[in-house]
C-alpha cells in the first residue's frame, strides 16, 4: 500500500508548478529579491530591555507570538569559552578568562569579540567552516587516491582571506573567475629588484583563490578517456558551484527536469557550458629571475641523483654479499654524499622571495584555472538521461532561466571565454537573491548549530523554510549594505542578546511548543568539530603548535589506526615532531582514508560539498578518549603543565587542572571527587610511565601516574567536547 502511495506522490509531484506560485506567479522564495523590512515592535516591556541590535527585535517578536519566554543571559565564563571556540575554534587560557571576568567595563563584551577577531587563528577556525563546503582535500579519492601536492595553498588561501576580513562577493569573484577578472604575471619591475609589486600578489591571490575548481574528487582510470574525464570534472563544478555558493541542489537536473525547483537540464549543461573554456594547469609562482636561479642552482639536484646512483651502483656489485669493514667505511661515504648533497640544496633563491621550493627543488606552483585554447574547447552537449554516450542538442553558457528572470537578467553569456567572468559578478550582484542569503544563512548556522534556513545547501522547494524569513532578509540586506564583510557581520550576531543567552534552560511550555527551539528561545549546546577538539586536547596539554600554513602534517599513527590503509606510503609522516601536534586544519585530507580520530568524530565527506556536518554518539569515540595511546601522552603533557603552573598543593593542582580544561574550577563536589580519585590511583601500586615529559619527572611515580590519569578523564567529560 505504501509503496502506491508514494508511486502516486512522486507522480503528482513531477506535475506540480515549480518555476512560481500559479495564483501571483511569483517566484518560490529563495529566487524573490531581498527586502529591507523594519525590525518588528516588541509587546512586552520585559523583553523590550533584551534589545541589543535588531536581531533580538526579530526573534524577541516571534517568541512573543507563539508564547514563549527567552531563556537568561549566560554566565560570563560560559560566554568567554563560547566566543574563544566560536571564533579561534581554541580554549581561552584561565589568565584570559580571568581577564574578562574582572573587566567590568559596558563593552568589555565587544572588546572581547574584536579582540578575537584580530587573531590570526580566526582566519584558521572559520576557514575550515568554508573548507567543508569547498568539499577541501589533498588527495582524489578512490581506489588510487592521486595527491594533490598543491591543494593546502587554496586553503591558506582561503584562512588569510578570513583573517583579512576580505568581502565575500570578491572571495566568491576571485574562486570562480580571480584569472579572468584579474588577469596578471609575476614581472618584476626593473626599478625594484626582486619585488614584485603588491598588485601583482594581490592579483596572484586571486588565480590561487580558482583552486576551489581544482582540488574536487577524481577517478584515476578517467584519465584513459577524455571525453569522460572533461564531463566527470565538469559535473564536480557545477554541482560543487550551485550547492557552495547558490545553496541549490542543480545537480538534481543533470539527467532530467528538477522535480520540485524551476530548472531544466538545459539549464544545468548551460552551467556546465559556463566552465568549457576552462581548464586545470599549474600555475609557476615565480618570476623570471626566480626561474633564472632555480637553473643556476639545478646542478645541485644533479648532485643528489647522482650520489643516488652511485650508492646503487655499489649495492649491485655487492649483490647482497656480507661487507668488510672497509666496503661498509665506503657504503656510509656514499650515504653520506646523499645527505650531503640534499643538504647542500637550497631552501629558497632571493628571486623566489618567501616562496621555498617544494620537494627537491621541485618548481613551487599552484593547481589553479586558467583558459582552454580555443581549438581545444570541447562542446557540452545536454546529455539524454546525463548518459555520456548519449549526447543531444550542443549547451551554449547561460544562466539557470529562472534565475535570470528573477534577476532580469539576459541569460546568455559569452563565448568563448568570458562566461565565468560574468557569471561571477552576476552571482554577486547586490539584489542577487541567492548569494547573500547562502553565506548569511550558513554562517547563522556556523553560529547557532542551525541555519535559519535549516538546510544550508538547499535554498528549494524541498529544503526547509526558513524559521525567520525577515530577519534573513534584514541580515542579508545589511550585510550587503556593508560592503559584505563577514566580521561585522559576526559583530552583529554576537552581539545580540540571542547570541549570549543560556543553553541550561527548558521550562515546559516552551518545551511543548517548540522542542526543537526552530524559534531560539536558548541558546544551542553543540559538540566542538573533531578538529577543535584535537586542538582543544593539544591546547590544554601545553603542546600545541600554532605555526599558521605550509604544506599538510602528518602525524604517526598507532599499529591499529594505520591497518585499514592499503598502501602505507600514502601516510608519509612528518619527520619533525613539532609538526605533530600543529592546528587540526592542517592535518593531511585524504579522501580514502580518513585521520582516524577525525573520523571518529564526524569529520564530513569530501566528495561533495558539505553544509552541514553530522554529530554522533558511537562507541569508538569513547575508546579514543580513554585508549589511545597519543591522547594519553597528551595527558601527560597536561599533568607536567599543572604541576609546573599550580606547583606541589594537590588543591591547587585539581583546581588548575579544571580550569585549564573545562575554563572554570571545580565545584564542592568535584574537588572531592577529584581528591579521592587520586588518593585511590596513588595507592594502587601503578607500573611506572614511559615516555614521561620533561616537566613530570621531578614528581613522584605515583603521583605523576594519577595526575595524568585525572587529566584523561578531564579529557573525556563531554563538557570538555561541548560548548554551553
Amino acid at each position: 500500500m505504501w509503496k502506491h502511495i508514494l508511486f502516486i506522490w512522486v507522480a503528482v509531484s513531477c506535475l506540480l508548478p515549480v518555476a512560481a506560485d500559479e495564483d501571483t506567479g511569483e517566484f518560490m522564495w529563495s529566487l524573490r529579491t531581498p527586502m529591507h523590512v523594519e525590525p518588528p515592535a516588541l509587546t512586552s516591556l520585559q523583553h523590550s530591555a533584551r534589545v541589543h541590535n535588531p536581531i533580538d527585535q526579530f526573534v524577541l517578536r516571534r517568541m512573543e507570538d507563539a508564547g514563549l519566554e527567552p531563556a537568561p543571559e549566560a554566565e560570563r565564563l560560559t560566554l568567554i569559552r563560547r566566543a574563544y571556540f566560536d571564533l579561534l575554534g581554541l580554549p581561552p587560557t584561565p589568565e584570559q578568562v580571568d581577564l574578562f571576568l574582572t573587566d567590568k567595563s559596558e563593552d568589555a563584551w565587544p572588546r572581547l569579540i574584536d579582540s578575537l577577531l584580530a587573531s590570526q587563528h580566526y582566519g584558521e577556525r572559520w576557514g575550515r567552516h568554508w573548507l567543508d563546503v569547498a568539499r577541501y582535500a589533498d588527495s582524489g579519492g578512490y581506489e588510487t587516491d592521486i595527491y594533490y601536492r598543491n591543494a593546502w595553498r587554496y586553503r591558506d588561501y582561503v584562512v588569510n582571506s578570513f583573517n583579512n576580513d576580505k568581502p565575500f562577493d570578491i572571495f566568491v569573484q576571485e574562486q570562480i573567475a580571480g584569472d579572468e577578472l584579474w588577469p596578471d604575471n609575476l614581472d618584476l619591475d626593473p626599478r625594484q629588484v626582486y619585488i614584485v609589486s603588491k598588485e601583482k600578489q594581490r592579483h596572484l591571490e586571486a588565480r590561487i583563490g580558482t583552486g576551489f575548481y581544482a582540488l574536487g574528487p577524481r577517478i584515476h582510470e578517467s584519465a584513459l578517456d577524455a571525453k569522460r574525464l572533461a564531463y566527470e570534472t565538469l559535473t564536480d563544478w557545477a554541482d560543487t558551484t550551485a550547492s557552495a555558493f547558490m545553496g541549490l541542489t542543480l545537480a538534481c537536473a543533470r539527467c532530467h527536469d528538477h522535480k520540485f525547483d524551476p530548472f531544466t537540464q538545459h539549464d544545468y549543461f548551460s552551467l556546465q557550458a559556463i566552465f568549457a573554456d576552462a581548464r586545470e594547469l599549474e600555475l609557476p609562482l615565480w618570476n623570471s629571475m626566480g626561474e633564472a636561479d632555480w637553473r643556476q642552482n639545478y646542478p645541485r639536484v644533479v648532485a643528489v641523483q647522482e650520489a643516488r646512483e652511485a650508492c646503487r651502483l655499489f649495492d649491485a656489485e655487492m649483490q647482497g654479499n656480507p661487507l668488510s669493514p672497509e666496503q661498509q667505511a665506503r657504503k656510509q661515504q656514499l650515504l653520506a654524499a646523499i645527505g650531503q648533497a640534499v643538504l647542500n640544496l637550497p631552501t629558497a633563491t632571493a628571486g623566489q622571495e618567501t616562496i621555498p621550493y617544494d620537494g627537491l627543488m621541485h618548481i613551487p606552483t599552484a593547481s589553479v584555472l586558467g583558459r582552454e585554447h580555443p581549438a581545444l574547447i570541447k562542446p557540452v552537449h545536454l546529455l539524454d538521461r546525463g548518459e555520456l554516450h548519449k549526447p543531444q542538442d550542443h549547451a551554449q553558457a547561460a544562466l539557470p532561466a529562472s534565475l535570470a528572470a528573477a534577476t532580469k537578467t539576459s541569460l546568455e553569456l559569452p563565448a568563448p571565454y568570458g562566461a565565468r567572468k560574468q557569471f561571477a559578478l552576476w552571482l554577486t550582484g547586490k539584489d542577487h537573491p541567492l548569494t547573500g542569503r547562502v553565506i548569511v544563512n550558513r554562517i547563522w548556522h556556523w553560529h547557532f548549530g542551525r541555519g535559519i534556513v535549516e538546510t544550508p545547501n538547499d535554498f528549494g522547494n524541498m529544503g526547509q523554510s526558513p524559521s525567520h524569513p525577515d530577519l534573513l532578509d534584514w541580515l542579508t540586506t545589511e550585510f550587503v549594505r556593508d560592503g559584505w564583510k563577514v566580521k561585522n557581520l559576526h559583530r552583529l550576531i554576537m552581539n545580540s542578546s540571542v547570541y549570549r543567552q543560556s543553553s541550561q534552560f527548558g521550562p515546559e511550555r516552551n518545551l511543548a511548543v517548540d522542542f526543537d527551539n526552530r524559534l531560539l528561545w536558548r541558546m544551542n549546546r553543540r559538540r566542538i568539530e573533531a578538529e577543535s577538539l584535537w586542538d582543544n586536547v593539544h591546547s590544554s596539554a601545553g603542546t600545541i603548535n600554532l605555526a599558521m600554513g605550509g604544506s599538510p602534517v602528518v602525524p604517526p599513527l598507532a599499529a591499529d589506526e594505520i591497518a585499514s590503509l592499503r598502501d602505507k606510503w600514502h601516510w608519509v609522516v612528518s619527520a619533525d615532531p613539532a609538526q605533530h601536534t600543529r592546528r587540526g586544519i592542517y592535518i593531511l585530507v585524504r579522501r580514502n582514508f580518513k585521520f582516524p580520530m577525525f573520523e571518529v568524530f564526524d569529520t564530513p565527506v569530501t566528495s561533495q560539498s558539505c553544509p552541514v556536518r553530522d554529530v554522533t554518539t558511537v562507541a569508538p569515540q569513547a575508546l579514543w578518549g580513554l585508549n589511545n595511546r597519543s591522547v594519553f601522552r597528551q595527558a601527560m603533557h597536561m599533568a607536567g603543565r599543572v604541576i609546573k603552573e599550580a606547583g606541589d598543593d594537590r588543591t591547587a593542582q585539581i583546581v588548575r587542572a579544571w580550569r585549564i580544561a573545562l575554563g572554570r574550577p571545580p565545584s564542592d563536589e568535584e574537588l572531592m571527587s577529584a581528591n579521592k580519585l587520586l588518593d585511590d590511583l596513588e595507592q594502587s601500586s601503578p607500573t611506572p610511565l614511559k615516555e614521561l615529559p620533561d616537566s613530570l619527572k621531578s614528581a613522584p611515580p605515583a603521583r605523576a601516574q594519577a595526575l595524568s590519569k585525572l587529566c584523561l578523564a578531564l579529557f573525556n567529560l563531554s563538557e570538555f567536547a561541548f560548548i554551553d
